[in-house]
């Protein structure tokens, strides 16, 4: 069996014009792992709720932070497969969740360089059904439709592996301001029922070991303050992103960062360890935005540190698990 990779991303549209910003965004919000409601009333809510008005925003927001060579996100993407591949003596491909390059089109690379047994990487820390799990269904979706001899083996979580910890824990320290009061910890926000599917689906099956996401954040805070030799009381967690009108998972980062002046927090940096590349989310919500956010509530410092991106220790750790998971296959 000739081996490959697949590295797997959120994804990005095509372009900053509205229409590719819909397209992206319809895809993305029909997935019924990540808006999961009936289809009817899902459909209804995408087409007559969300797309008439979020579309235009989202393109001005991306506006704000696209590269002359295309998506951020898309392109350290890019880079990592790069980085990764002059690493290794097996294919590396990427593949998006939402859009191009699509996971159809990765699979299709692998399969025509002869790779029959593939290990595949959702790059998301944490495993949620809205990132993790609909990135495994589509794969395996697409390889029993396509590739029906291609065997699959997912990495679907790293969050708490000892050598993440450590790389991500050094990227945060060569980044932090001399001064500062707290280090944030923004994760992706998802809606409370989310988690509380996986609080049901835990206390069924215990055999399977399943963490909350809500859980799985404050784990990797906790492993990184350790990593860091922080005190407690200079780390703080909170969840961005909120869609809708539905609970999400708490405190939400824009009412942090609201009272922490008044708390006598004036200077912060903040993180985003919810992701490995740097996006919209992180480029614009939290180092743009939230900065303007902070700054206006009284706040007098504040830093965004970036992702771990395509880092040349980060892609020491990924050709690291590849090789052991080669040497274990063999």
């Amino acid at each position: 069996m000739k081996k490959g990779v697949l590295l797997i991303n959120l994804g990005s549209p095509d372009s900053t014009d509205v229409q590719d910003v819909k397209k992206y965004l319809r895809e993305f919000l029909m997935d019924p792992l990540v808006l999961d409601t009936p289809y009817p009333v899902r459909k209804f809510i995408v087409e007559f709720a969300i797309l008439p008005k979020r579309p235009a925003a989202s393109a001005e927001a991306y506006k704000k932070i696209w590269w002359d060579e295309g998506s951020p996100l898309v392109i350290i993407s890019k880079r990592l497969q790069q980085k990764l591949q002059e690493k290794l003596d097996v294919p590396v491909a990427l593949g998006m969740r939402y859009q191009n390059p699509s996971i159809k089109t990765a699979l299709q690379e692998l399969y025509d360089k002869g790779v029959t047994d593939v290990l595949v990487i959702p790059l998301y820390p944490q495993y949620t059904m809205s990132s993790t799990e609909t990135v495994v269904l589509k794969t395996n979706e697409i390889r029993k439709k396509f590739f029906k001899d291609m065997n699959l083996t997912f990495l679907n979580s790293f969050y708490n592996r000892p050598d993440y910890v450590k790389v991500l824990a050094e990227r945060i320290k060569e980044q932090l301001p001399e001064n500062f009061d707290k280090l944030l910890f923004s994760y992706h926000g998802i809606p409370e029922r989310h988690d509380q599917k996986a609080t049901e689906k835990a206390k069924k099956h215990p055999e399977l070991n399943i963490k909350t996401y809500r859980d799985q954040c404050y784990e990797t805070t906790e492993l990184i303050r350790q990593e860091l030799g922080l005190p407690g009381d200079n780390v703080f967690v909170s969840f961005q992103s909120r869609l809708g009108k539905d609970p999400w998972i708490k405190p939400y980062t824009d009412f942090v960062l609201k009272d922490f002046p008044a708390e006598g927090v004036k200077a912060i940096a903040v993180v985003a360890p919810a992701f490995v590349a740097d996006c919209l989310e992180t480029l614009e919500e939290i180092a743009m935005g939230y900065e303007e956010l902070f700054m206006e509530s009284g706040g007098e410092n504040y830093k965004y540190l970036a992702c771990l991106n395509d880092s040349n220790p980060w892609v020491e750790v990924l050709a690291k698990w590849i090789k052991g998971w080669e040497s274990t296959e063999n």
